[in-house]
């Protein structure tokens, strides 16, 4: 995906089928954050011209693309997702050495961004709507679905391919053309999407790529007046920012914000299977996940012996470079990553949690030149503490005790987010009150809060978002319009409400 000068490994803006230097001159290097030595290459740092050239092209090819019939678009994006399968194992190992997660990991993102092409695909012959009665003879009712125009699509780094596919995908089988702006962390994973597009043949113009960062290039995009819909994942407080700037032109927009996700885990529950799930939720993607498990509520009957495994269990975790299939735990994204975490460590100590584990950087001589922090657990942590009220986004969990299910709701619900949750127990009774009780947009019955599926709606109340949902059917509502159509065929005036 290198421009014609790969051989220096510089990429350009993919801007109109074209590769397009940035018209800043200005380039930013890609780092492995195992090995921070180690340069991927260089993207653009790109500036609001780059994003004028980017909107413009997405606004010319948006008529054609929104002329070419529904099914026609989805064999496009099939294709792309059988070009995903064949490039698969190469297009994880580039993510790991961009992004750091281990290698299961990466090819389990590019499989997520495989489904979501494959499932979008089959929506390109059932973009229903609805054919209803009308209260008048000779008229029929029905509605359809109409694309907005131009997407502006802001990804985040962690998930580099899986969230591109999330907003890119439903957005062009609505008919939309994009313009995307990955994260400034992770800029090759998101292209090795887009070329699987271009490559099944999706128009130029269609699908436009603007790297930088969010200041720089974000905001323009954002604030873009030919920009008909903008869909953001990432922090809270940018989300905000993105909510209140698309509001000012009455855009449609999308923030899928952060989360503070709890498991419960009750005196009944399957220790083994708990133990298994919590490594899982809480270290998996060393953390940083909007759907980690951050903290966990336990029951005081089995708080000490779950405690007392999960700490041995976590110290054993190998913690390297994500391209050895042994290792377990990756590297953090970047320096600043890092010392958030610490920071965040810190904190928890200061408001007299009990460090069990971990709590520092890794320090060896194969991890020194990377962003590696160790598996952290605190215990008895109390729900006032900033630890276990604000997303930290590391390998750091906060071990709860409460007294019983009515306890442990109370404190899962009394955080500004409300993504995830899960519980584990075996108590039919217990788990469904947990179900219906839980503030969160996703709950898990026995399984850890990490885990989603394309094909149902993912996304959560309170401070995580502003109400719309990625992946699954309801992802359309956010990349379309509805459109009534009334058809007389009377022959004469007919007065709904009144000629009745």
């Amino acid at each position: 995906m290198a421009s014609s000068r790969e051989q220096t490994a510089r990429f350009d803006n993919y801007i109109n089928g074209e590769w397009r230097a940035p018209a800043t001159g200005e380039y930013e290097p890609n780092r492995n954050p195992a090995c921070a030595s180690e340069m991927l290459g260089v993207f653009p740092r790109s500036g609001a011209e780059d994003v004028e050239r980017a909107v413009n092209a997405a606004r010319a090819a948006f008529p054609a693309w929104k002329a070419t019939p529904a099914p026609r678009r989805a064999e496009m994006l099939f294709r792309a997702g059988q070009i995903l399968v064949a490039r698969k194992e190469q297009f994880a190992r580039d993510m790991t050495r961009e992004m750091g997660k281990v290698l299961l990991e990466a090819r389990g993102d590019v499989q997520e961004a495989i489904d979501m092409l494959f499932f979008m695909a089959g929506e390109g012959r059932r973009l229903y709507g609805q054919t209803t009665p009308s209260e008048l003879p000779n008229k029929m009712c029905l509605t359809v679905r109409s694309p907005i125009g131009v997407a502006g699509l802001i990804t985040p780094w962690n998930f580099p391919m899986a969230i591109p596919s999330w907003k890119i995908v439903p957005a062009l089988v609505c008919g939309n053309t994009v313009v995307l702006k990955p994260a400034e962390d992770t800029p090759h994973s998101a292209l090795h999407l887009v070329q699987a597009l271009t490559d099944a043949g999706v128009p130029p113009g269609v699908v436009n790529v603007v790297f930088g960062t969010g200041e720089s290039c974000g905001a323009a995009l954002v604030e873009h007046s030919a920009v008909g819909v903008i869909s953001f994942t990432g922090s809270t407080e940018v989300g905000r920012q993105v909510n209140q700037k698309a509001a000012a032109q009455l855009k449609h927009c999308n923030v899928e914000l952060g989360g503070k996700n709890a498991m419960i885990l009750l005196d009944d529950a399957a220790l083994d299977l708990a133990i298994e799930g919590c490594l899982w939720g809480a270290f998996g993607t060393s953390g940083q996940r909007c759907t980690a498990a951050s903290r966990l509520i336990v029951q005081k009957g089995i708080y000490q012996k779950l405690l007392d495994m999960l700490v041995q269990r976590a110290s054993r975790l190998k913690i390297g470079d994500g391209l050895d299939p042994s290792v377990q735990i990756g590297p953090l994204i970047n320096e600043a990553q890092l010392q958030r975490v610490a920071g965040y460590v810190e904190i928890g100590k200061q408001e007299g949690a009990r460090l069990c584990l971990g709590g520092e950087r890794v320090n060896r001589e194969d991890t020194r030149d990377g962003f590696f922090f160790a598996p952290t657990v605190f215990a008895d942590v109390e729900p006032r503490m900033r630890i276990a009220r604000e997303e930290i986004f590391g390998p750091v969990v906060s071990v709860l005790p409460c007294d019983g299910l009515a306890d442990a709701i109370a404190m899962a619900n009394d955080v500004d987010y409300g993504l995830s949750a899960s519980i584990y127990t075996r108590n039919v009774d217990a788990a469904f009150r947990a179900m219906r009780d839980l503030d969160a947009g996703i709950v898990y019955l026995n399984a850890p809060t990490i885990g989603a599926e394309v094909h149902l709606p993912f996304g959560g109340v309170k401070g995580t978002g502003n109400g719309h949902r990625e992946s699954g059917l309801a992802t359309l509502d956010v990349y379309s319009e509805w459109k009534t159509l009334y058809i007389d065929y009377s022959h004469q005036l007919q007065r709904a409400q009144i000629d009745v």
